[in-house]
């Protein structure tokens, strides 16, 4: 009896994980295949008459523009991950390998900034992009999510304080100047941590509604694409059901393919 208890506490907190997991993406995927007298008449877990009605998704994509979007989301997302990167590992080459005056105080900056609500200073940083005029431009997007937050930096340093310094050392000794030295030995020993920040911060910008929706009023971007079935006198659910299957799709297809990069990543970080 002292044997079965803790199997069948384990087995029943995975079956509700799995309930609490699938339940609303069932109600999603069979909402987005009803029609919109079905839905109306239906209840949420009651499965579609059709189960091949698949012009929900048509319209969806269509009207929505959500060829454009994932086409403006892919750029977007690619040239921020890019700096991201970029700046992330330089800043934290330069706090983990250098000792200078302000080193802690830098960083301790930087955990500040990490609680203050990021809402609070968008008046400020609404003039700013409007100031330098990108305002409705991919640019502004860009510029607000290149920004590398602590967390990414954080990574960096963690994996990077399990690259020796003896090969920095070597380096020097070689005549190999800082820059050199980044680029050549620390930046292709960070593979894993670089792994784990695409993933993140990735994740992070695809799902991302409000700079979007603020910034860039002319161009859809497929956050955005749901919000076009939702009007003032009501929704159109099950278009905003079939509209949403179609964003997560990419989601979990990346998740399936790069989850042991972030198992890897996040664990190796917390104890390098």
């Amino acid at each position: 009896m002292s044997r079965v208890l803790p199997k069948l506490g384990k087995y029943t907190s995975l079956v509700l994980a799995v309930v609490v997991v699938l339940l609303p993406l069932s109600v999603i995927v069979f909402a987005s295949l009803k029609t919109a007298e079905e839905y109306a008449t239906t209840g949420p877990l009651d499965p579609p008459s059709n189960w091949f009605n698949f012009s929900n998704y048509a319209t969806a994509v269509d009207q929505a523009d959500m060829v454009a979007g994932f086409l403006n989301t892919t750029v977007i997302l690619a040239i921020s991950l890019v700096f991201t990167i970029l700046i992330g590992s330089m800043a934290a080459y330069a706090v983990d390998r250098f000792r200078f005056r302000g080193r802690t105080l830098i960083m301790g900056l930087f955990l500040v900034a990490t609680l203050i609500p990021s809402v609070t200073s968008q008046v400020a940083t609404f003039q700013i992009i409007s100031q330098l005029g990108l305002y409705n431009t991919k640019g502004a997007l860009v510029l607000l999510f290149a920004g590398t937050d602590i967390i990414a930096i954080y990574i960096f340093i963690q994996f990077m304080q399990s690259i020796p310094v003896s090969l920095d050392e070597a380096a020097k000794i070689d005549g190999a100047n800082v820059w050199t030295i980044y680029w050549r030995i620390i930046l292709p020993n960070l593979k894993p941590a670089v792994a784990t920040v695409v993933i993140i911060k990735g994740i992070a910008i695809y799902n991302e509604f409000y700079l979007p929706w603020l910034y860039l009023k002319s161009e859809p971007m497929i956050s955005t694409a749901l919000f076009f079935f939702k009007g003032p006198y009501g929704s159109e659910w099950e278009l905003i059901a079939a509209a949403t299957v179609v964003v997560i799709v990419p989601t979990v297809i990346a998740f399936l393919f790069l989850q042991k990069w972030i198992y890897k990543g996040l664990v190796a970080g917390a104890v390098k």
